[in-house]
């Protein structure tokens, strides 16, 4: 059976990705922020 991938040519999948990897992105940021910066600071004390 072949697969038609030209229906994922639409602009909006690839704002929907995106929007994905922005989130992926900003939720990694927020991580180490608020957990791996102060666990590194309270483990040099």
């Amino acid at each position: 059976m072949a697969v038609d991938l030209s229906e994922f040519n639409h602009p909006s999948w690839i704002t929907a990705v995106g929007t994905g990897i922005g989130y992926l992105l900003i939720l990694a940021v927020l991580t180490v922020a608020l957990f791996i910066v102060p666990w590194l600071v309270f483990a040099t004390l």
